[in-house]
């Protein structure tokens, strides 16, 4: 406080300073005074709202004083929250521990402040109370997860005391593989004929049934494991032999993805879960052992028997094992073409599924039969010969006037045309990050502006070196080539980039001219639509509201200055709307979708009213809410979608995507992490491109030209170019960590590890690049 002489306002009466010195104390008294009671006080919830708010402004006096408001109200009950707990608490459950977990963030948070303030020995002194104190306390991160607040706390320490750097990974040490050797295989060895042994009714209408005539005659067609035969499993002596050597004991969900395949298949088939949910695990088993027809046998029992199913993801979201095993069968045959085998007219629609509550789900099945192909199946569309010229009749509609139109043929199919070609998505999302930034830390730069070595060059894209030897450094045989001359010769034509409104990370039209002329490739130019409370003038915590008319208004005014601005530029290849704003995170489309998406049409609307030359898309989170999209969205010309689904592709997306709106589709992001847990990592690089193979393969086989495909997909855009490290936190630390479990080779989203090509060691970056499989399989199929 700053003492005011009198002499600095003049001749005053005694009566007036002293008047004057009661004010200034009152104020002084009154703004030192406690916050509020604790009746009165905000929640431990909404300090950790104010202290990141404040330290997010760097306002960091404000923060602190918010993190020991929280400490001093809510200390004791933490402690008695925490002292109930022996580990972090399960998924599902974490707001039983709310106050502990927050208490903890806010002297996280607090560390945090110290060590931007450079104040190392506080820094350490208060991550080590977390440490000690708040050990199974886990913080909410607004991307949809929770994070263990002392594992990031010692990260912290471990930065400061310099060991972050130079920390080595863990040895991986490979599990033990066993060999699954079934005793029972079944008589029919894959096409089993279901209308032998059962009676179909009611196929394509929501009244299916299957009814089992024959049940003994079926179990011995289909083989152990594969209902109805589970008595066989029960007479097994492999498994009478495991339950002896206890190696079943623990929870079936232990068991996806170990390498112990036998004592995996054993434990899923005696599972408690529902059939359907067990038969599609039965089927990844099968399928790891090498028992790829025993597999399909499993997964086209899912759709004769139990079509029905509905299971949950980690989000706590449905999943329909049904629609994923006829996906999984596809996948299969298009891979074994040796065996002649095709699956016709099988599939499964869930009339309301594209909400959160399966109460309402309609689901309508065919099954579809497994039969052999003949001599016209083989004239027809082979996957790698194939024409993306349909042979269609003639065009039936035209989406867009200019150079960059969406074509819909008389066969429905849908191609994106460039002046008058095709035109198939061969994107990437390009975010070089050096490592050690972090949006999170405030300390990400601008790619199109960075340049560490003072060259006058954006470091990504032009100053990049390939380490061939993977030796962490630039021999003399490795020299600078750019990350775009990189994309151009892997296959790229398209980049992702997001505009954001007043200047905040500005797109750099030099660069983005010279991706174009010198390079090749075209931008799909997105803005985020008040996601992440970005372009709304919302505050992150009280995020977006699409019913706001000032919300609505300034996002507006961000598309208008994205739009303006770009339209005439050669290189925009079309208009992206949102990124997964339907799961929340800072805005409530996710609460309020039937809002969002007639707020998504208005934009797109307005866009098409000044510029027709470029199509506007979507880029949803996967399918959520894809009904109301297809009736409130007209103006939008694609659906896009980010979309992880495993190594198959993405299923039953492109006919939900037709059926729901008879758009067509591409997918805005999908990748895989190239990490494994305990394996090497060149085997977590090959898993990644088989995965990145798969989902291409699926794109390609969806696309226009093939009569065994839907014919809507447009293309794709893999996720992402370069491994980004802050993803798990300490940005100068490559996390193994798995963040959530997903459809990926080891069953996490190892978030850190999801580049076609890594960084090495760190030491070198922004610079160094290793190429990665996954980078060479489509350097193959994107120049085919």
């Amino acid at each position: 406080m700053r003492l005011v002489r009198s002499s600095e306002f003049g001749v005053r009466s005694v009566k007036a300073v002293i008047l004057l010195s009661l004010l200034v104390t009152f104020c002084f008294l009154l703004s030192s005074a406690p916050l509020a009671s604790a009746e009165e006080a905000p929640s431990s919830r909404d300090f950790v709202k104010m202290s990141w708010e404040a330290s997010g402004t760097n306002d960091f006096e404000k923060a602190i004083e918010y993190t020991d408001r929280c400490v001093e109200l809510y200390q004791a009950q933490a402690k008695e929250q925490g002292a109930t707990l022996s580990a972090s608490s399960p998924r599902g459950h974490e707001d039983q521990y709310g106050v502990f977990n927050d208490v903890a963030t806010c002297i996280f948070i607090k560390g945090e402040i110290y060590m931007k303030q450079g104040k190392t020995e506080e820094a350490i002194k208060t991550f080590n109370t977390i440490i000690q104190d708040y050990k199974f306390a886990q913080a909410w991160d607004p991307r949809g997860w929770y994070w263990s607040v002392a594992e990031k706390a010692q990260a912290s320490i471990d930065k400061l005391k310099g060991k972050a750097e130079t920390k080595k990974p863990k040895e991986r040490i490979k599990r033990p593989r066993t060999v699954l050797k079934l005793t029972d295989l079944g008589k029919e060895k894959l096409i089993v004929d279901y209308g032998r042994y059962g009676k179909f009714t009611g196929v394509g209408t929501k009244k299916y049934k299957y009814e089992i005539t024959d049940p003994k005659a079926l179990s011995m067609a289909v083989g152990e494991g594969i209902y109805p035969n589970s008595g066989a499993i029960l007479r097994d002596p492999t498994y009478k032999k495991l339950i002896k050597e206890k190696r079943l004991e623990g929870t079936h969900w232990d068991f996806v993805n170990t390498e112990d395949v036998e004592a995996a298949f054993f434990k899923w088939a005696t599972a408690t879960e529902p059939w359907g949910v067990k038969l599609f695990y039965l089927g990844l088993i099968l399928e790891k052992s090498g028992y790829i027809e025993q597999a399909v046998k499993a997964y086209y029992s899912i759709a004769v028997n139990f079509p029905a199913t509905t299971g949950r993801t980690y989000w706590h979201t449905p999943w329909y094992p049904g629609q994923a095993a006829i996906a999984k069968i596809r996948f299969i045959l298009r891979h074994h073409p040796e065996w002649g085998v095709k699956l016709d007219g099988a599939k499964i629609r869930v009339l309301n599924g594209f909400d959160n509550n399966i109460a309402n789900d309609i689901v309508i099945v065919n099954p579809g039969r497994l039969r052999k192909i003949n001599l016209w199946d083989k004239l027809i569309c082979p996957l790698t010969t194939r024409n993306l010229s349909p042979l269609n009749g003639g065009i039936k509609k035209v989406s867009g006037k200019g150079k960059v139109r969406l074509v819909q043929f008389k066969n429905n199919h849908w191609q994106l045309q460039v002046d008058g070609k095709p035109y198939i998505i061969k994107g990437i999302t390009y975010t070089p990050t050096k490592v050690g930034q972090s949006p999170d830390k405030g300390t990400l730069a601008n790619w199109m502006y960075e340049d560490t070595n003072k060259n006058n060059k954006a470091d990504g894209p032009y100053d990049s070196f390939v380490d061939k030897n993977k030796n962490n450094k630039q021999d003399s045989d490795e020299p600078v080539v750019g990350d775009f001359q990189l994309m151009k010769e892997m296959g790229v034509n398209t980049i992702r980039v997001y505009h954001q409104p007043k200047g905040v990370f500005k797109l750099n039209k030099k660069v983005l001219r010279d991706l174009y002329d010198r390079y090749g490739i075209r931008v799909v130019i997105g803005d985020f639509l008040g996601k992440y409370a970005i372009g709304s003038g919302a505050s992150w915590y009280e995020g977006t509201d699409y019913s706001n008319p000032e919300h609505k208004k300034s996002m507006l005014n961000s598309v208008k200055e994205m739009v303006m601005e770009f339209k005439d530029e050669p290189y925009v290849l079309m208009w992206l709307l949102g990124n997964e704003n339907n799961y929340g995170v800072a805005c409530n489309a996710d609460k309020n979708p039937e809002a969002f998406y007639k707020f998504v049409n208005e934009v797109a609307k307005w866009i098409k009213s000044v510029d027709p030359n470029h199509p506007v898309a979507i880029a949803n989170g996967d399918t959520l809410y894809l009904d109301i999209f297809g009736k409130y969205c007209p103006d939008v010309d694609a659906f896009g979608a980010n979309a992880y689904r495993g190594e198959y592709g993405f299923g039953s997306f492109w006919e939900q995507v037709m059926d729901a709106s008879g758009k067509p589709a591409f997918i805005t992001e999908y990748g895989c992490p190239a990490y494994i847990e305990d394996e090497s990592l060149e085997a977590g690089e090959n898993a990644q491109a088989e995965y990145l193979q798969g989902n291409w393969e699926d794109i390609m086989y969806n696309a226009a030209g093939c009569s065994e495909g839907v014919g809507n997909a447009v293309g794709g855009i893999v996720f992402e170019w370069l491994d980004e490290w802050w993803k798990a936190y300490e940005p100068a630390m490559h996390d193994t960590k798995g963040l959530f479990t997903g459809p990926f080779p080891d069953g996490f989203m190892h978030e850190e590890w999801l580049g076609v090509v890594g960084q090495g060691d760190g030491k070198e970056s922004p610079f160094l690049r290793q190429l990665r499989q996954g980078y060479y399989y489509y350097q193959k199929a994107w120049k085919r």
